[in-house]
């Protein structure tokens, strides 16, 4: 069993291959935007008129793949460029080290045609550990961490004091990712620029809001990520899934009626997201 576990949790990392600027959405929680976020920064790519590759890593709920799938529908006709999509199948076999060795080897080949084909390639890990995973993680340029505005998604980057709310210790998810970019630099001395947005952020300045922000500020300075304000806390983000569309395509059509303010505010948001992302220009 012990042999088992190592042998998950190895962090493997190759020498990255083509051009392509790899961006990780990934943590180990469910529910904090993390298909959105990812839907959302390959849509803004391709209409900067960017080619972008695209990798689901999550071979069980696969809802990065069900979105794209959604909006192919919706394109019909339309003269809409869609990114080159692949998601990885899984291998039901109990043997951990053959599961380990196929899961390795599909992410390799996938992400060598990606990389070398592509301007960006957006990936979109599970909301678990997995070896997947963390080969997602080592291998990103830029890793996006989404969490949502409370404590209870802050413990997946740290442990805090429930009654000071000092921080006492970084997460298990922090120290992994910790790992990641210690192999990932070992491997070709490349950095990872990790990125921990806020979403579902509130619309008024609360005081736990600010008592967030302030230990996120603390956080960022001793793990070495930078925090920028994500995607608020909008019914119209849930709407657009089923129709595999993003708030950079909804239009008045699209939306049965004319654009709200509220439409509009979120798509500055998605904008300035992009902006404080600050990817490489990697136009052609």
């Amino acid at each position: 069993m012990e042999q088992e576990i190592a042998t998950q949790n190895r962090i493997d990392v190759q020498p990255k291959a083509g051009r392509a600027h790899v961006i990780v959405i990934g943590n180990e929680k469910g529910g904090s935007g993390k298909t959105t976020t990812a839907m959302h920064i390959t849509t803004a790519l391709l209409m900067a008129g960017h080619s972008v590759g695209s990798l689901d890593l999550d071979v069980r709920q696969r809802s990065f793949t069900r979105y794209i799938e959604n909006r192919k529908s919706w394109v019909g006709r339309r003269n809409i460029t869609m990114p080159e999509h692949i998601v990885l199948q899984p291998l039901a076999i109990n043997d951990t080290a053959e599961r380990v060795a196929f899961e390795k080897d599909s992410f390799l080949h996938a992400m060598a045609h990606l990389s070398a084909t592509h301007d960006f390639v957006v990936v979109d890990c599970p909301g678990s550990d997995s070896h997947l995973s963390r080969l997602g993680h080592a291998a990103a340029d830029t890793l996006i961490s989404p969490i949502n505005e409370s404590f209870v998604d802050f413990d997946l980057l740290a442990h805090v004091d429930p009654d000071s709310l000092a921080i006492k210790a970084p997460s298990i998810y922090a120290e992994m990712v910790w790992s990641c970019r210690k192999a990932r630099a070992a491997s070709d001395g490349a950095s990872i620029d990790w990125v921990v947005i806020r979403n579902r952020t509130s619309h008024i300045h609360a005081k736990n809001r600010n008592r967030i922000e302030k230990a996120l500020d603390e956080l960022s300075r001793r793990l070495g990520f930078r925090q920028v304000s994500g995607l608020s806390e909008r019914v119209v983000f849930r709407e657009m899934f089923p129709a595999g569309i993003t708030l950079l395509d909804l239009t008045d059509e699209e939306a049965n009626a004319s654009l709200t303010m509220s439409h509009v505010a979120a798509r500055a948001e998605v904008r300035a997201l992009l902006a404080a992302l600050q990817l490489p220009d990697r136009a052609r």
